[in-house]
């Protein structure tokens, strides 16, 4: 931050002596000498008169003694105020968020972590649920992005390369567009979905939902599965032009305005939690290992 020749030139000066200063500085006499002959040949100053009797400051090094002191001093204070910031950095949690990947989960915990945790802050950040969105921020989660929500299995975590705190297993939901017919009920029975084209992931994106896929082909096969790529904003768009029904869960119950998330007469369910880097950060494992004490696992578990 600073030439620290100018703290050799106060010791010196405070002393008096080269010989005085080189001991408080546990130095030898010649290299405080060479320390102060360097500072004044770089400064093209005269900071020292030396007589028999010892040291006498310059009016030039008047000046400097007392700026360098301000000067050390400020750069300390510099030094601490940016360590402050990197601390009160390194406590802010990063949340990815998108319409597939809500936040509301913070706020029903917010008040439980925060006494766990009380310095951590929150940051959401949002960004586009596109597919190579969604595998790159996955595979990169520790660098722009800490801490994403959302559905997976090991399968799922072992190609995104990234680890998950698991928080509930939630029921699978369907969503009907709000001029379905079938959204005048409060809730579906199977056979409400007979004769129906109903959106389901396409097989392999998740376990829980392939041996569903496999339940209702073989147990339902009125239902008729039309698979769609991925969770987004485009298959909920598609769900309720074509009035489909579409598979879901609770917290995307608000993410189409024009659907509406009933639940079924099945035991349908599915992993959800906190996706995560295999090596977070220590104020992110604080906060998951807060998670942790904050929200057991829910008890529902998928259908073996």
């Amino acid at each position: 931050m600073y030439n620290p020749q100018l703290e050799t030139f106060l010791k010196v000066a405070d002393c008096g002596s080269f010989n005085k200063a080189a001991e408080e500085l546990y130095i030898s006499p010649p290299a405080v000498i060479k320390q102060v002959n360097l500072l004044e040949s770089s400064l093209n100053l005269q900071l020292f008169i030396r007589t028999h009797r010892g040291l006498i400051l310059t009016e030039a090094g008047k000046s400097l003694y007392h700026d360098a002191k301000y000067i050390i001093q400020y750069c300390h204070e510099s030094v601490n105020r940016a360590r402050n910031a990197m601390q009160k950095e390194e406590s802010v949690i990063r949340i990815g968020t998108s319409p597939m990947t809500p936040g509301q989960f913070l706020m029903d915990m917010w008040s439980s972590i925060h006494e766990i945790c009380p310095d951590i802050k929150f940051k959401l950040v949002p960004f586009d649920n596109t597919p190579e969105n969604s595998v790159g921020i996955l595979k990169n989660l520790g660098k722009n992005i800490d801490i994403v929500a959302g559905l997976f299995d090991e399968d799922f975590l072992k190609e995104r390369k990234c680890n998950g705190l698991l928080l509930s297993y939630e029921p699978i939901r369907c969503a009907v567009s709000i001029y379905n017919d079938l959204s005048q009920k409060d809730s579906l029975t199977v056979s409400d979905l007979y004769d129906k084209n109903f959106m389901l992931i396409k097989r392999g994106w998740n376990k829980c939902l392939d041996m569903m896929r496999d339940d209702l082909l073989q147990n339902h096969p009125k239902i008729s599965i039309v698979d769609f790529e991925m969770f987004s904003l485009n298959a909920f768009n598609q769900c309720e032009n074509s009035n489909n029904t579409m598979i879901c869960i609770d917290s995307w119950a608000h993410v189409h305005p024009l659907l509406k998330v009933l639940p079924v007469d099945w035991d349908y369910c599915i992993p959800f939690g906190l996706l995560h880097s295999p090596k977070p950060s220590p104020n992110v494992q604080r906060f998951l290992d807060a998670v942790r004490q904050v929200k057991p696992v829910s008890e529902c578990k998928p259908k073996d």
